[in-house]
């Protein structure tokens, strides 16, 4: 037996006020009717599915010009560099172990400027300024003490722009500093900041450490070795080289080298290859070490040969 709805169905299907005709089936006039009443909203949707117009908009603001206006001043001084270790792979072979960090542009003449441990042990170093295709460079002066080094472009491009370089003496915390490197590879990255401390020391793998470095929360991540720390004004106050982090990714806490000690530094790496170190020529052992062995006073791991040192008779501790 046919239910109610089965019957009502029925009736839908057939001529109002009329039994079947015979022969004759409304059946497809009807599923053609629900088929286009179905469609209709699509249909309606895809007459109106245009791109959409753009909002107009003033200016930008006065903080975002000056950060725009930075990046494209220094941006150009900016370098990316890659380097190449080779490592002997048994007795026939080689294994090539590839590295980047920044660099910037220190004058005309082709100097670029980045720390010691970007191009340490390289066996070939390449620089790419702006778009331009890399340049290979040679290492001319390195001091793993202060974490300076200086390359020399093998061809020198006649539109290099040298940074503009500021002074670190007059640093206040809570001013604010960019850093423009190429982090994770990444070229041409901006990050923005503030100073978040002073007169950090910064260990070196030489046993010294550098007095005065610059603390910063801009964003500093591997690749930014090298690259410049700018004030508001654009101009060179500190070389990024380390952070602190138990991820090995930014966690607000970079350390830059102050500008004053590389400008120091730097002009001697390039007139004689090293940086003269100041002191009376002797490595201390650290001092947390000294202290926890109980002894009180200096003790010395190194004494450097021509030094008045060495010419007094002093020794490391054996």
């Amino acid at each position: 037996m046919m239910g109610d709805s089965a019957k009502l169905m029925t009736m839908a299907l057939s001529a109002p006020g009329r039994g079947p005709v015979a022969g004759r089936s409304y059946l497809p006039g009807v599923l053609w009717l629900l088929l286009a009443l179905l469609c209709a909203p699509a249909a309606a949707g895809r007459e109106h599915a245009e791109p959409r117009g753009v909002a107009p908009r003033g200016p930008l603001l006065a903080s975002e010009q000056a950060m725009v206006a930075l990046f494209e001043a220094a941006a150009p001084s900016v370098a990316y560099i890659t380097t190449e270790v080779i490592h002997s792979a048994g007795f026939f072979g080689a294994e090539v172990a590839r590295g980047a960090g920044s660099g910037f542009v220190w004058d005309g003449a082709g100097h670029i400027v980045t720390n010691n441990h970007v191009v340490e042990g390289a066996s070939h170093v390449y620089v790419q300024l702006d778009a331009g295709d890399p340049i290979e460079a040679q290492v001319i002066g390195a001091s793993p003490e202060y974490d300076l080094a200086v390359i020399k472009l093998l061809h020198t491009p006649r539109n290099l722009r040298p940074i503009g370089l500021g002074t670190s003496s007059d640093l206040k915390i809570g001013q604010s500093v960019y850093a423009i490197g190429n982090p994770f590879g990444l070229q041409r990255t901006l990050t923005h900041g503030i100073v978040s401390a002073l007169d950090r020391e910064l260990p070196t793998s030489y046993e010294r450490e550098i007095a005065g470095v610059i603390q910063t929360d801009a964003a500093i991540n591997p690749g930014n070795s090298g690259g410049p720390l700018l004030d508001s004004a654009g101009r060179l106050v500190g070389v990024n080289t380390a952070i602190r982090s138990e991820t090995g990714s930014s966690a607000g806490i970079g350390f830059a080298i102050p500008v004053d000690l590389v400008n120091r530094v730097v002009p001697s790496l390039i007139a004689r290859g090293r940086a003269p170190l100041p002191g009376i020529g002797i490595t201390p052992v650290r001092p947390d070490l000294v202290e926890q062995a109980g002894i009180a006073g200096v003790v010395i791991a190194e004494v450097r040969r021509g030094t008045p040192a060495a010419e007094a008779g002093l020794k490391p501790a054996t």
